[in-house]
């Protein structure tokens, strides 16, 4: 059994316990016995499920966490308990494992379980894969093509004169409003020899290593089926053969091994077939018992309406890598509005607003438009003066900000402005008070239904515009950012400019302060957790899981599962420990000094070890220690500019290669690790925060020892990160936002670090977490935060022992 308990305290039904009928969750085990832990991680994921609650569950690498999760959600969904499970994993290769792990599961089956891998639009769509379009954006051109597809393909009779389409699609009648015979007649007027080609293979679209119906270039509507105009509306043939087949799939689950489709199966068979891929796998999912998707397709707002017919009360969610969840959706849930985006809302509604004043016969067949969306061109002209007003404020605002930073000598020379991206607070973050904006706009007379109209007004400028060949328009889109702005929480959304440093070179400047930055208003989202409660709300039970969730009582709180718990809805939590040969792994608390900025010093000022500070000197002698260790080495520090220092001084100081991360590509990134997997045993020295200490796998012998030095808390002076203080200060009490906001994420990024080291039953590696803040009873010590197993196994040590226990370990058989 596993380290934690269920702490909810209501009988959920007792773990294990099969409901009446239901069938024995090994059935659906993928393979002959389940690891240690595994079948109590099953047993209280199916224990939850049954009670419409949550099972909080932390498991390290090797406790088999995605077959469980798997298994639990098989059983239940055979069982009749729930219709489908849904998996959410930020992770594209834990995607992967789940489908390898689905499919193996399915292999023993006789009645495999329906799955579906999905993807993004952008990977889809035929003509955007192939470049078509262009420089224009695969989403937006794809928007414009359905919907100029819908209205060609739209039944121009009433629903009694559609029976080809009631027949196929059984108990629509008012809902089939299209044609298909139109959709097939559009399909067929893509094809080359349509258009007079000799064969099909000259002038077709081909993808993904399958060859389209249709020709390459974007087809218009022939003139017989768009009022007689020589010239009709671009549309998708894809799209239209959908409706062609009354929105069916001409692909089915038989095309993916063991009853599971990925992209690299539905993707070359709908093209082929000549039909939407993204719709085949809109199609696929409704019908499907496990869908695997990303982050975005459960927690983005403008994603989640792909999922919006199965996100209810019949789905099991499996939510892996939940560490992560707290800090991913924040970003989802969190807006960004360029100044070069208002720009063009701005321009939007002036261009209407000029076509307008082309003669009255324009005038009023805009009006007329815009009249359908009860808008008036007031109301635009409203909008216009109203962004005008926005973009002169922000203006005003950064050029003030940086006055008051640098002087008024920046504006003689902006390049000597600094090369950083810079956040501006429009409130104290410590205090829940509105924002400088919106202030200032309620004293220019813009009232609450100012911006509550710009989304509706912005959708009706778009159509307009796109009625008169302008289709470039964002109006809707920036509408929709400025409600939020106006519309959310003062004490969970802090709003502040960002100025994001990039040189201009050929963009146009009008602000002196251009030549620097790129200016932008930000709604941070500071408390994710009241949207994940209504979330998982609407869910009817589920599983979050990863390696590194303790402390579960803080986890459970930040997630909106204890709301969730206060409500009556069970939630369980378990721990479970490494389950690999204890002998094989060294785990290591370092005593060292506090490796704090203010016990370091500066980096950049003590380049010399002559001029060293007793803290500095002291983890030299460790670090030093450390990389000498026998094979690959990774060594985290707080931040890439310690990890310069360490990379600069360990150069010198051992006799391997060592190789030094940086905050780059991922070009980048991937050189530098092909690099230190190749040949004999390297140092790597990174930051705790950066890429390469967390989801990476550094199976076999790619890594025999990782050091984290020092807690990687985030800059807690971040006017961000302190209004997120503040929330959860409200939320959870002031004794807490801290230890929630700051110090638990920070402990959980030194574990998943360390956890890279031991991946396998055979594999051996040293584990170290270095500085005093680790060691139990130590003043301010994060200790607690580790798992009970990390608790009971790492031992404490001062640096001068270190080079003796390395010896001693690999001298060891383990």
């Amino acid at each position: 059994m596993g380290d934690g308990a269920d702490t909810d305290g209501a009988d959920a039904g007792g773990a294990g316990s099969d409901g009446a009928g239901s069938p024995d969750w090994r059935e659906y085990f993928g393979f002959p016995e389940p690891y240690e832990n595994q079948a109590d991680a099953v047993e209280s994921a199916m224990q939850a499920g049954r009670a419409r609650g949550y099972l909080a569950m932390e498991g390290p690498c090797g406790t088999g966490k995605t077959m469980a999760a798997l298994t639990a959600g098989a059983a239940l969904v055979r069982g009749g308990d729930y219709e489908r499970v849904l998996v959410v994993t930020p992770v594209k290769q834990q995607r992967r494992q789940f489908v390898e792990d689905l499919r193996t599961m399915n292999a023993g089956l006789e009645e495999p379980l329906r799955g579906v891998s999905l993807t993004g639009k952008r990977d889809l769509c035929p003509y955007g894969r192939e470049e078509v379009f262009g420089d224009t954006s695969t989403h937006d051109r794809c928007e414009d093509l359905r919907e100029n597809t819908a209205g060609l393909v739209e039944s121009e009779g009433t629903s009694d004169d559609r029976p080809a389409a009631e027949a196929a699609v059984p108990g629509a009648a008012e809902d089939v409003w299209w044609d298909p015979q139109r959709g097939a007649d559009l399909a067929a007027a893509a094809r080359p020899d349509a258009a007079g080609q000799r064969t099909l293979a000259e002038e077709s679209l081909s993808t993904a290593g399958a060859t389209s119906p249709y020709r390459h270039s974007q087809p218009a509507a022939p003139a017989d089926m768009s009022d007689g105009e020589d010239d009709g509306p671009l549309y998708c043939p894809f799209e239209a053969d959908w409706y062609a087949r009354n929105r069916g799939s001409p692909v089915g689950f038989a095309v993916g091994e063991h009853g599971v489709v990925t992209p690299e199966e539905y993707l070359p068979a709908a093209t082929e077939r000549g039909t939407c891929p993204h719709r085949v796998m809109s199609v696929l999912l409704e019908a499907a018992e496990v869908v695997v998707g990303n982050y975005n397709h459960l927690f983005d707002p403008d994603s989640r309406p792909l999922l919006a017919s199965i996100l209810d009360e019949d789905t099991f969610v499996v939510v892996d890598e939940a560490h992560r969840l707290e800090e991913r959706v924040r970003d989802l849930l969190s807006d960004r509005l360029g100044r070069a985006t208002l720009v063009r809302a701005r321009n939007d509604c002036a261009s209407l607003l000029t076509r307008a004043r082309e003669g009255e016969d324009r005038r009023s067949q805009i009006a007329d438009r815009l009249a359908s969306h009860e808008v008036s061109l007031d109301a635009v002209e409203r909008a216009r003066d109203f962004y005008d007003d926005v973009i002169g404020w922000l203006d005003d605002r950064v050029a003030a900000y940086l006055v008051e930073e640098h002087g008024p000598e920046w504006r003689a020379d902006p390049r000597t402005l600094p090369e950083r991206d810079r956040e501006v607070p429009l409130r104290d973050p410590e205090t829940v008070e509105r924002d400088e904006l919106t202030e200032w706009a309620e004293r220019e007379g813009y009232t609450g239904a100012d911006w509550r109209t710009l989304p509706a007004v912005g959708a009706a400028v778009e159509e307009t515009l796109s009625e008169l060949g302008e289709r470039s328009a964002v109006a809707a889109g920036v509408g929709v950012l400025l409600r939020r702005w106006y519309e959310a929480d003062h004490a969970a959304s802090f709003r502040e400019l960002e100025l994001e440093h990039a040189p201009a070179d050929e963009r146009a400047v009008g602000e002196p302060w251009q030549a620097a930055y790129t200016a932008g208003l930000v709604r941070f989202e500071c408390m994710p957790g009241e949207s994940l409660r209504d979330i998982f709300d609407e869910l009817g039970g589920g599983v979050l899981m990863s390696a590194t969730l303790a402390p579960l009582s803080v986890f459970t709180e930040v997630s909106g599962l204890e709301a969730l718990r206060r409500e009556g809805r069970p939630v369980i939590e378990r721990s479970y420990g490494l389950p690999f040969p204890e002998e094989n792994r060294a785990s290591w608390l370092v005593d060292a000094e506090p490796f704090t900025a203010h016990n370091r010093g500066d980096p950049a000022e003590q380049a010399d070890p002559d001029g060293w500070n007793r803290t500095r000197d002291e983890y030299a002698h460790a670090l030093r220690t450390l990389a000498r260790s026998p094979g690959n080495v990774m060594l985290a520090l707080p931040n890439y500019r310690e990890a310069r220092w360490a990379g600069d001084y360990l150069r010198e100081a051992v006799d391997k290669p060592v190789l030094v991360d940086e905050s780059s590509s991922n070009e980048a990134t991937e050189r530098l690790k092909r690099d230190f997997f190749a040949g004999e045993g390297k140092v790597l020295v990174t930051s705790t925060r950066g890429t390469l200490t967390e989801g990476v796998d550094y199976d076999g012998d790619k890594l025999g020892l990782c050091a984290v030095v020092g807690v990687p808390l985030v800059n807690i002076g971040s006017p961000r990160v302190r209004a997120v203080r503040r929330a959860y200060a409200d939320a959870f009490g002031e004794d807490r936002a801290f230890e929630y906001a700051l110090t638990v994420p920070a402990v959980r990024r030194a574990r998943q670090a360390i956890g890279r080291v031991i991946r396998g039953t055979e594999e051996r590696g040293v584990r170290a977490l270095v500085g005093r803040r680790y060691v139990p009873g130590a003043r301010h010590s994060v200790f607690e935060y580790l798992s009970p197993a990390e608790r009971a196994e790492f031992v404490r040590m001062t640096p001068d022992f270190l080079a003796d226990k390395l010896r001693t370990f690999w001298a060891s058989d383990g």
